[in-house]
């Protein structure tokens, strides 16, 4: 039987359209997403909402949870918060460990959050790229094998992404995948087989989202 992973990540983010948000921010390291960004996942779900997907993993970032959110009230799901798909842990961009919204208060913000779930795969401040990627390709690849045959939504960060793309196809995607803003990565398993069919498409945005996001 065959199983689709869809890999999406997060929006755009508060602290890209305004850096000084991050100098006065209660949780630095967890912006929510900034006003265009919000807008972008509500096209993410339009895009998605006649696909057969099964259940949706978010990363428990803010950016990516909202992210997460819109797909799933357009989809009728839950959503489970994966620590494996989490944000890169980069001491370089981090001066600590990033602080997050706690789950509680998090599922009373957004009560589509499935507090029963349990993340499969940790992830431990500091990173090398190397570590986000094998906890990456770890996530997916359980993720993958508990669900299978379901079809799946995973929502993280670029790194995260790449990672669970590279987990699948293998090194291939470090050159095919792009993990733009709100882009889609599309892979499909045919048998024993995983096959790369979107590579970071982003046709659900409009060309405005397109110049302000990636310009």
């Amino acid at each position: 039987m065959n199983q689709i992973v869809w890999l999406a990540r997060h929006a755009n983010r508060l602290d890209f359209v305004n850096p000084d948000w991050f100098l006065t921010a209660q949780r630095r390291y967890d912006p929510p997403l900034s006003d265009d960004g919000v807008v972008q996942t509500h096209l993410l779900a339009k895009r998605l909402q006649t696909e057969k997907i099964a259940h949706i993993f978010a990363s428990p970032f803010l950016r990516t949870v909202q992210t997460a959110n819109a797909v799933a009230e357009i989809l009728d799901l839950t959503i489970k918060l994966e620590t494996g798909l989490s944000e890169w842990l980069n001491p370089h961009w981090m001066t600590a460990p990033p602080e997050t919204v706690p789950i509680p208060a998090l599922a009373e913000l957004f009560p589509r959050i499935d507090t029963t779930y349990q993340p499969r795969i940790p992830a431990q401040y500091p990173e090398t790229e190397a570590k986000v990627q094998q906890r990456s390709r770890q996530t997916v690849m359980c993720l993958t094998q508990e669900y299978y045959p379901q079809n799946i939504l995973l929502v993280g960060h670029s790194a995260s992404v790449l990672g669970a793309a590279i987990g699948l196809v293998g090194d291939i995607a470090k050159t095919e995948v792009k993990t733009y803003l709100c882009s889609l990565v599309k892979i499909v398993r045919q048998d024993q087989e995983w096959l790369l069919e979107l590579k970071g498409d982003t046709a659900h945005l409009t060309a405005r989202q397109e110049v302000i996001d990636y310009a």
